[in-house]
C-alpha cells in the first residue's frame, strides 16, 4: 500500500494576501492599545512584507515586537475575541488561487497541513475554515493563564522543516510525494524536505533560488472572502497551540471593544 502524501502551506502572502501577525494595526491604534507610533511601525512592516518579504533579521524584530506587546494578556479572552473577529480581519484576504489548489490537493487525497510562523489562535481558526487536517505555529509561554511575553516555541525557518520530518515520522507521509508552497526565503528549508517544493509570489531571494533548482513559481493575485468562495466544514483537530500573531490581534479588539461598551457605543 501507498504511504500517505501532504501538502503543506505558508500563510502569510501564500494563503492569505497580508501578514497575519500585522493586520490588526489599524484596530490596536482605534483601541487605544498602541500608540500612532507603533501602528505606523507596523504599517511600515506590513508595506515592506508585501513588496519585498522579510529577511531573517526583519522576522527576528517582528517578532520581538509583537511577543512584547501581548505579555500579560489573559489567553482565555484572546482566544473568544480571536474567533469572534477573524471573519471580518482575516478571512476576506484569503487568496482565491490558494483555495482552489487547496480543493485540488484534497480531492487527490492528500492531508492539508498550514505551516507558519504566525501566531495560533490565528492560524489555527483559518486552518478549519479551510478544512485543513493540521497546523503547526508559533507558541507563547503561558503562566497563570496568562502570556508573558516570551516565546515558547518559534515555528520558522529550519524549525519548519523539523516540524514537517517530525510531522512525516508520525503519519507515516511519503515526503518525496508530499508538496509544500511558500512566498519566503526563509522558508527553504521547508520547500527542500519534500519532493514537489513551489514558490508562490516569491521574494526575490526565493525566486532567485526556485530558478536556480527549477521549482515552480505560481503568482496568487485575487483575495477573495472564503465563506463566499467554499463552504465552511467542520472543524478539525491541529497539533499547534498558542502563538504570537493572534495574540496581539485578539488584544487589539478586546481593548476596542470595552471602550464602545465604557462609552454607550
Amino acid at each position: 500500500m501507498s504511504r500517505p502524501t501532504a501538502a503543506f502551506f505558508d500563510l502569510d502572502k501564500t494563503i492569505i494576501a497580508k501578514s497575519s501577525t500585522l493586520a490588526f494595526s489599524r484596530e490596536f491604534q482605534a483601541g487605544g492599545l498602541i500608540s500612532r507610533r507603533a501602528m505606523l511601525r507596523s504599517a511600515y512592516a506590513q508595506f515592506v512584507f508585501f513588496t519585498g518579504g522579510a529577511d531573517h533579521d526583519q522576522m527576528d524584530k517582528m517578532r520581538e515586537f509583537v511577543s512584547q506587546l501581548c505579555a500579560g494578556w489573559d489567553v482565555a479572552t484572546v482566544r473568544e475575541i480571536v474567533h469572534e473577529t477573524l471573519t471580518t480581519i482575516v478571512e476576506p484576504l484569503v487568496y482565491d488561487e490558494a483555495v482552489s489548489l487547496i480543493e485540488e490537493h484534497r480531492a487527490a487525497g492528500r492531508d492539508i497541513v498550514i505551516v507558519s510562523a504566525s501566531g495560533a489562535e490565528v492560524v489555527e481558526p483559518i486552518g478549519q475554515l479551510l478544512g485543513a487536517d493540521r497546523v503547526i505555529a508559533t507558541r507563547m509561554e503561558i503562566v497563570d493563564g496568562r502570556y508573558t511575553g516570551t516565546i515558547d516555541y518559534y515555528a520558522y525557518a529550519e524549525e519548519k522543516a523539523r516540524a514537517i520530518e517530525h510531522l512525516a515520522e508520525t503519519v507515516g507521509y511519503d515526503l518525496s510525494e508530499c508538496f509544500a508552497y511558500s512566498d519566503s526565503v526563509t522558508d527553504v528549508f521547508m520547500l527542500e524536505v519534500v519532493g514537489h517544493p513551489f514558490a508562490v509570489n516569491p521574494d526575490k531571494e526565493l525566486r532567485r533560488t526556485a530558478t536556480e533548482r527549477g521549482w515552480p513559481v505560481l503568482s496568487f493575485v485575487r483575495p477573495v472572502a472564503l465563506r463566499r468562495r467554499i463552504p465552511v466544514p467542520p472543524a478539525k483537530p491541529t497539533i499547534a497551540a498558542l502563538a504570537v500573531g493572534g495574540a496581539v490581534a485578539a488584544g487589539g479588539v478586546l481593548w476596542a471593544n470595552r471602550r464602545r461598551r465604557d462609552h454607550g457605543a
